[in-house]
């Protein structure tokens, strides 16, 4: 259970902040910039439910705990020695789940004739700011899987990878299923 009776500890005035491990790491650091921006995606998808309701606010609400078991996932790097806990980590039914609902989504829309532009209702919007965000936190932890050192769980990058998939379908559902997509048309203002 976590407990926050504190909130500020100064101990991360010097620029470094604690893994779950304990470790300190520079706030500068691939693995803390990874998760930072998993908390980046959260607080967009906060923001995008502002706008939705139904069951897309419930598969949006579900997600925003699976970010924060992802974030607790990155902050607990995989290191071979025994822990005194049992880490937390994303697991394969996670990303199955985000899967069965971006075709539970994605059913009801027509197929796309170019590529869609971000925007169109508010929802949307929003949807389509935490996709951009989404996928920048997939790109930082591919990144820090390829360091020398450094582990990430495949899983985790997959359920980014969903993740991101999933918002795209939703901003389309959001924009009244696709019909009120903005539409990309190349060379449009070329002259």
């Amino acid at each position: 259970m976590v407990i926050l009776n504190r909130i500020y500890t100064r101990t991360g005035d010097s620029g470094t902040t604690a893994l779950a491990s304990g470790e300190r790491r520079s706030k500068a650091d691939l693995r803390v910039e990874t998760y930072g921006t998993v908390d980046e995606t959260n607080a967009c998808l906060g923001l995008a439910r502002l706008h939705t309701a139904g069951d897309l606010d419930a598969m949006l609400g579900r997600m925003q705990n699976d970010l924060f078991d992802l974030g607790a996932d990155l902050a607990t790097p995989e290191t071979g020695e025994p822990l005194a806990y049992e880490p937390l980590r994303i697991v394969a039914a996670q990303v199955e789940r985000v899967e069965r609902e971006i075709d539970a989504l994605n059913a009801g829309l027509s197929p796309l004739r170019s590529f869609v532009l971000p925007g169109g209702s508010a929802a949307a919007a929003a949807l389509h700011l935490a996709r951009t965000v989404c996928r920048r936190a997939e790109r930082l932890a591919v990144a820090l899987a390829a360091l020398p050192g450094e582990t990430v769980s495949p899983v985790a990058i997959q359920y980014l990878n969903r993740l991101s998939d999933f918002l795209f379908v939703a901003a389309r559902v959001a924009n009244d299923g696709g019909a009120a997509d903005v539409l990309w048309v190349p060379g449009k203002n070329r002259g």
